[in-house]
């Protein structure tokens, strides 16, 4: 059996994660929820991008993404769409009428079994101020959609750290992902 077909070993297991040697790959996969994340492209009806700034650990940094979350962490039977309304609710205030999955690929193929969906949420409606849950302390930027690439360049410069996916979630509020652009 080839070192990419092997059986798994566990070499560590914590409450979220377990890191894995399979032949020479070490790499790490999610305990629960699926190994399924969200991300949520949502503009508002003033035609803003809406995008979370927080402290993350492993980065010791702060950093801008789009809003985002476990797929069924809550209820392991829920839905991508009904999991990313409830996490654009949670970190943003805001809330979707329709939640439409576009693609779901690998977050980091070659260190994480984790896959991401990305969902376009339509229908905003502000119900709240976000914020996260008590064990976040998100801030939410609603900022213009045809300044929004301009603005993470911005907060590159001040020294966050941003998610590469951005510029991909910005690129499919314009474009289906054949390319064609959105009516």
């Amino acid at each position: 059996m080839s070192q990419n077909t092997a059986e798994p070993r566990v070499v560590y297991e914590g409450k979220y994660q377990r890191m894995l040697v399979r032949g020479t790959w070490e790499y790490s996969e999610r305990t629960h929820a699926g190994g399924l994340a969200a991300i949520i492209i949502a503009v508002t009806p003033d035609d803003e991008v809406l995008f979370v700034e927080q402290f993350r650990v492993p980065l010791q940094a702060r950093t801008i993404e789009m809003p985002a979350g476990l797929v069924g962490d809550i209820d392991a039977g829920e839905s991508i769409e009904v999991s990313a309304v409830r996490e654009l609710e949670e970190e943003t205030g805001w809330t979707a009428d329709q939640a439409e999955v576009l693609m779901i690929g690998p977050t980091s193929s070659g260190a994480s079994s984790e896959k991401i969906a990305f969902v376009r949420a339509t229908g905003l409606r502000k119900v709240g101020d976000g914020g996260g849950d008590a064990s976040e302390d998100i801030t939410v930027h609603s900022i213009p959609r045809q300044r929004a690439a301009a603005w993470l360049v911005e907060k590159m410069g001040e020294g966050y750290e941003l998610d590469a996916k951005l510029w991909a979630g910005l690129w499919m509020i314009e474009h289906h992902l054949d390319g064609r652009p959105r009516g």
